[in-house]
């Protein structure tokens, strides 16, 4: 399972909405709005992802809520 699909689920699970895109790059761009307690535990498992993911760094900043729905992918 790829890891931003992967990642929806983990979301959507935790009751998250956002959305992760690919970057040109190569690394992957997570927007998750919800309860702090939520957003911690997807960072969490974003800092280790699925099993065949290989995370290099995960960078977290706060910004303000647009009020999303919903998780997808981009």
């Amino acid at each position: 399972m790829f890891f931003r699909d992967r990642c929806r689920r983990e979301a959507m699970a935790a009751g998250l909405a956002g959305w992760a895109r690919n970057l040109p790059d190569g690394r992957v761009e997570v927007v998750a709005e919800g309860e702090p307690e939520a957003v911690e535990r997807l960072q969490r498992w974003c800092r280790q992802g699925s099993s065949q993911a290989e995370v290099t760094s995960v960078e977290a900043l706060d910004e303000e809520p647009e009020g999303l729905s919903g998780f997808s992918t981009c």
